[in-house]
């Protein structure tokens, strides 16, 4: 019977001690990170949408790249662009990333299947959203609610999986 039992301990540790693949995770000290890209990329991005906030030196003249074209794309394209909302959105979305794809301290299976199911969460939520928003709202407006949908995905997954990571570590505690 001993044989009989070191098989089972065997199989248990064989079974048990699997280390999870985190390949696809950010190291753990990237959350910190994106949070201080995320909050100044979201009030860049504000000032920018609501405010009309540019930085100058972002401002790229095109002129020379449409002088030989004629028509209704010449009459269509900027002569003058900033890339200061694009810059506060590319800052948005790497600082959600990094938020909601960092390592935890302790990342087990309860965490990974955690994440698995916020992500998906989100998605649900996000196309919810956007199916009352194709309902509801017309018009230009329609442009603004895309803008905010683009975000949706990401920030309702980090809320998610951040609320349910504190509710989980308070029932640990207990």
């Amino acid at each position: 019977m001993t044989n009989g039992k070191i098989n089972l301990i065997l199989v248990c540790q064989i079974n048990f001690t699997y280390r999870m693949k985190t390949q696809w995770l950010f190291p753990h000290r990237y959350r910190l990170i994106g949070w201080f890209i995320l909050i100044p990329c979201i009030i860049l991005g504000l000032a920018a949408l609501y405010k009309e906030f540019y930085f100058d030196f972002l401002t790229i003249d095109l002129r020379s790249t449409t002088q030989g074209k004629s028509g209704m794309s010449a009459f269509f394209e900027p002569d003058v662009i900033n890339l200061t909302d694009e810059l506060a959105a590319l800052g948005v979305i790497a600082g959600l990333l990094m938020i909601g794809f960092s390592r935890e301290a302790i990342e087990d299976e309860m965490v990974s299947q955690l994440r698995l199911e916020c992500l998906q969460w989100s998605v649900y939520v996000n196309y919810i959203i956007l199916a009352v928003a194709i309902l509801l709202v017309h018009g230009t407006r329609f442009l603004d609610v895309m803008l905010y949908n683009m975000f949706t995905v990401l920030l309702v997954f980090v809320i998610r999986f951040r609320l349910l990571m504190l509710k989980n570590s308070r029932v640990l505690a207990l």
